[in-house]
């Protein structure tokens, strides 16, 4: 049995980690040093400071740097929590911030235990992860590129009249026919136009590494299944499992939501109120990704051929949510809109109700099934 605990806090950056350590038998939070951020030398410490029968409790703060510390001290057998930037509670007047007051303050308040450790995903569901991003990243270079290339065509009086959307064949050949007096203008536009065509292929050939990459990943059927869902297709639900790993975790819908930044802000006090915008806390991928999704459920209830097609093969439970899904968020939209909602605020809110239904199919797919209510929550775990 161990004689007592040290708790250990390190402030990691690329080529330092700075530690601090604090223990159960004094109050008293030392300043251990700062040594080269190297996976050996990590393990090297935490068996020197358990060389007198101490239990050694890691932690450090979500960062950069990733995950490679809390992975090599687990697989070390040794305990060490990460924990987001966000959540550490911090004195309102304090405004000084070192390496050394900041791995001091991590063992101190990991002490405590007032730090809340947040979900790390293993080596597969990270390169997962990669590879949504990846997409994500190259998807916002190629709007970049367009808007420099309506920048340009704008400067230099070329306007497109068609009152259809951009971006279409026809737009497109629109522009391919444009032509500058001066042959440097000329040489531009072909530039622009190559470095778009370059990013719209890689685009292309990451979707597929991605649907190469589904045959062999543990969570194929729970992606298949959110495809079940209207307005969600393969990349939003590849994105959804890929940055939320099995989202059975969470004891709730309404903690789903939360995590997502989907529910509104709050300032109350006393007996006052009061209802900000939404917290946009937590994870911006899926947010936006279930966002987008949620524009589908503007148009009536409809199990159309897409939707039949990618529900092929899928559990009935799983169906069922779906259509319950919209027959629910197509009412919420219109009773909203029709009682003078702008159209942004009333798909946001069907964005939250959407990732309910969302959680609700994590959790049967994991062996956690849930009943469907009429709260704003939309379900909750049965029995």
């Amino acid at each position: 049995m161990a004689k007592y605990t040290k708790f250990v806090g390190l402030d990691v950056h690329k080529e330092s980690i700075s530690v601090a350590i604090a223990d159960t038998r004094n109050s008293e939070v030392r300043f251990y040093g700062t040594l080269p951020n190297t996976l050996d030398g990590i393990v090297k410490l935490a068996k020197r400071l358990s060389e007198d029968g101490a239990e050694v409790s890691f932690v450090y703060e979500a960062g950069p740097c990733g995950y490679p510390v809390h992975r090599k001290l687990l697989e070390a057998g040794y305990a060490c929590m990460v924990v987001a930037p966000s959540l550490i509670p911090k004195k309102a007047g304090d405004r000084v911030k070192t390496d050394r007051r900041d791995a001091q303050s991590l063992a101190r308040l990991h002490r405590a235990g007032e730090l809340t450790a947040v979900w790390v995903p293993g080596p597969e569901q990270e390169a997962m992860r990669d590879l949504a991003r990846l997409r994500e990243d190259l998807k916002r270079h190629e709007r970049h590129v367009k808007q420099q290339i309506g920048g340009f065509l704008l400067r230099n009086g070329r306007h497109y009249t068609e009152k259809i959307s951009r971006w279409t064949q026809k737009h497109r050949s629109w522009i391919d026919s444009q032509r500058f007096e001066q042959p440097a203008q000329q040489i531009v536009l072909q530039g622009y136009m190559t470095a778009l065509d370059g990013l719209t292929d890689q685009v292309k050939a990451v979707v597929k590494e991605m649907e190469r990459a589904l045959e062999t990943w543990s969570l194929a059927a729970h992606v298949h299944s959110l495809m079940g869902l209207k307005g969600v297709d393969f990349v939003t639900a590849f994105t959804i499992m890929a940055e939320i790993g099995d989202l059975s975790r969470f004891d709730s819908a309404t903690q789903f939501m939360a995590y997502l930044g989907l529910v509104p802000s709050e300032a109350s006090s006393g007996g006052k109120t009061k209802r900000g915008s939404l917290t946009k806390a937590g994870n911006g991928h899926v947010r936006c990704a279930i966002t987008e999704a949620a524009w589908s459920y503007r148009l009536k209830p409809l199990k159309s051929k897409s939707l039949l097609k990618r529900q092929e093969g899928l559990d009935l439970e799983v169906c069922q949510i779906s259509w319950e899904a919209q027959k629910r968020l197509t009412y919420r939209y219109r009773h909203m809109t029709q009682g003078g909602k702008k159209k942004t605020v009333a798909v946001t809110a069907i964005a939250r109700e959407l990732a309910g239904f969302i959680w609700a199919i994590g959790c049967h797919m994991s062996g956690r099934p849930v009943k469907l209510t009429g709260s704003d929550a939309c379900m909750e775990v049965a029995g």
